[in-house]
């Protein structure tokens, strides 16, 4: 005989860090999260890549420097018109009738398995990049975050181009009215579909309200408030889970931002270092260049005596006509011969003592050369250093924007609350550990960790103030 459940698809708050279990929310039971099951997780910005690259290239050909797009993902995040992904989640019944654990609970995993397995061949324009089904919890359910986009776009921008309505509209769904829209249609389609399937293992699907025509005005506005007490209820679910991944976050996010600062300082402490290294190099290299400008007189005066010993070969004086052999050798050759050995001995030397000055010159051009090329080496990694700090700045500010996001949906008080909480547990972990090993520890080291702990006090009392536009993926 089969049983009725219901079933319900409705979209997330796209909380990737919460669905991957990197922090345990208050509902999570941390005994079962071996039990969930992973489909996907992939990196959205290698999905970005993946899917718009090729079209930025296109997009770019002949457009203005100021009118080119450099980081499609980036442009999305700052915009205000679409997301960078979307989640939604699947579910089949509720804690009371299909509970994780029980063997109704374990027919739901089995479902929603099937369910999944075809997902993405039934939605190619919804790219999935992480999808977990969640044991861990009291109700067995699908988190399903994707990337909607759509192909051979005729409009204005990218011929491909993230856009949930168009994506949903390439799949067939239309809209219409303000409740039958592209995504309600679409999220109506995926519940039959589910049932279809749930109908396979004997679960039929209740679809609430539909036999209940005839209620009275009070007990349907009862019925609808109750309804919508418990989506909120699932919000705040969410909400509260987010918010305490961001809590913790913000604790480490405060220690990085600390020892970013020291690093940024550091930072420019080399680059400074480094362009004064640089200055005294081109130094170096103008006193080189004055040196060589002292030398080229010397090459100068070679270069004539050289000239002038030619021309002393072109004037070898002739021989008369009865001039015997040895008097033209004694009287115009030797001592034409030795004015010309004084001559090229003299060259000889002077060639010797440039070639000495040269040789010191490259050498010493040599190291100068090297040592700026170091200087430059060291200043290019100066400034790609700084360029990653303030990219993890960018990072840590953005954070701090999540956590000012659930301080005004959560309320400043509650906030609060749940931050002194989580350091009450913190100093009571910190301090059973100090008694533990309290026995075996110096005084000095008793003092330090005392002084650590009022650290820590100290920075989780102060909240910050300043307010940034971002979202944390």
């Amino acid at each position: 005989m089969a049983i009725k459940r219901t079933i319900s698809g409705m979209v997330g708050a796209g909380s990737l860090a919460h669905n991957r279990r990197d922090f345990i929310a208050e509902n999570v039971a941390q005994d079962r999260v071996s039990l969930n099951i992973c489909y996907c997780d992939e990196n959205i910005k290698a999905i970005y890549s993946q899917l718009f690259d090729e079209a930025v290239e296109r997009y770019n050909i002949g457009k203005r420097k100021d009118r080119k797009i450099t980081n499609y993902y980036e442009k999305i995040r700052q915009g205000k018109q679409e997301k960078l992904f979307h989640e939604v989640i699947f579910q089949i019944g509720n804690c009371e009738d299909m509970a994780v654990g029980t063997p109704e609970g374990n027919l739901a995993v089995k479902v929603l398995d099937q369910y999944m397995q075809d997902f993405q061949r039934r939605n190619p324009n919804l790219r999935v990049f992480s999808c977990y089904l969640h044991q861990d919890e009291a109700t067995p359910h699908l988190h399903i975050d994707f990337v909607p986009y759509v192909t051979g776009w005729k409009g204005k921008g990218m011929d491909t181009r993230v856009s949930l309505k168009q994506a949903l509209k390439s799949q067939g769904f239309q809209g219409g009215t303000k409740h039958a829209t592209e995504l309600n249609q679409w999220i109506n389609h995926e519940k039959e579909v589910l049932a279809e399937m749930a109908k396979q293992h004997g679960i039929e699907w209740e679809q609430k309200g539909t036999t209940e025509e005839h209620l009275d005005v009070y007990n349907f506005k009862k019925k609808e408030r109750k309804k919508e007490v418990q989506e909120l209820e699932q919000e705040k679910e969410y909400l509260t889970a987010e918010k305490e991944g961001l809590t913790l976050q913000i604790a480490d996010a405060r220690a990085d931002i600390k020892n970013l600062r020291a690093d940024k300082e550091e930072a420019k402490q080399e680059k400074e270092m480094a362009e004064k290294c640089a200055e005294e190099a081109e130094k170096e290299l103008e006193n080189l260049a004055k040196q060589r400008a002292q030398l080229q007189p010397i090459i100068d005066k070679v270069s004539r005596e050289l000239k002038e010993c030619r021309k002393i070969v072109l004037e070898l004086p002739e021989a008369g006509t009865l001039e015997r052999a040895s008097t033209y050798r004694d009287k115009k050759i030797a001592p034409l011969f030795n004015q010309m050995k004084g001559i090229i001995a003299g060259l000889a030397a002077q060639i010797q003592e440039l070639n000495t000055e040269i040789e010191k010159w490259k050498e010493k051009y040599k190291r100068e050369k090297q040592i700026c090329e170091a200087v430059k080496k060291d200043l290019s990694k100066a400034l790609q250093r700084n360029q990653y700090l303030q990219e993890e700045k960018e990072d840590l500010l953005n954070i701090s924007e999540r956590y000012s996001r659930v301080v005004r949906v959560l309320g400043n008080n509650t906030v609060k609350e749940a931050i002194q909480k989580d350091i009450q547990r913190e100093m009571e972990i910190e301090e059973n550990r100090r008694k533990e090993q309290s026995s075996g520890k110096s005084i000095l080291e008793l003092l330090k960790q005392e002084k650590r702990k009022s650290m820590m006090e100290n920075q989780y009392q102060r909240p910050g103030k300043k307010k940034y536009r971002g979202m944390e993926i």
